[in-house]
């Protein structure tokens, strides 16, 4: 496996070990719906997170800048089909974490309910 691939699925791990700490019920984790992938689905309360994880070894490229507009529209619409292929009530929210460094060394920033679903148009 490429070292992008073992760092991306270390800081995954990392993401849900922080959420758990947190009170966070991790349900599923990289889950594929069609094309799309959700990296972690956490629920607390009557919310249910989509959790997008960007890690990045170094500082020199801010992992939030991989979370673009068409990557928060793939997410809402893997989220909607998971959320109406189970039949869920609960309240979406769209977390974020970012992860920069590496195993025993590193920094984490969790930005909930970081955005909304994007509004699409009738066409």
């Amino acid at each position: 496996m490429a070292f992008h691939n073992d760092t991306g699925k270390w800081g995954e791990q990392v993401a849900a070990d922080y959420l758990a700490a947190n009170g966070y019920a991790i349900t599923d984790r990289n889950v594929r719906m069609g094309r799309n992938e959700i990296d972690i689905i956490a629920m607390k309360g009557d919310s249910i997170m989509f959790v997008e994880v960007k890690t990045r070894s170094t500082a020199l490229k801010d992992p939030l800048d991989a979370i673009t507009p068409d990557k928060m529209r793939r997410l809402c619409r893997a989220a909607d089909a998971y959320i109406k292929a189970r039949q869920l009530p609960h309240r979406p929210q769209f977390d974020l974490i970012a992860i920069i460094g590496a195993s025993g060394r590193y920094e984490l920033e969790h930005f909930p309910d970081a955005f909304f679903p994007p509004l699409t148009s009738g066409r």
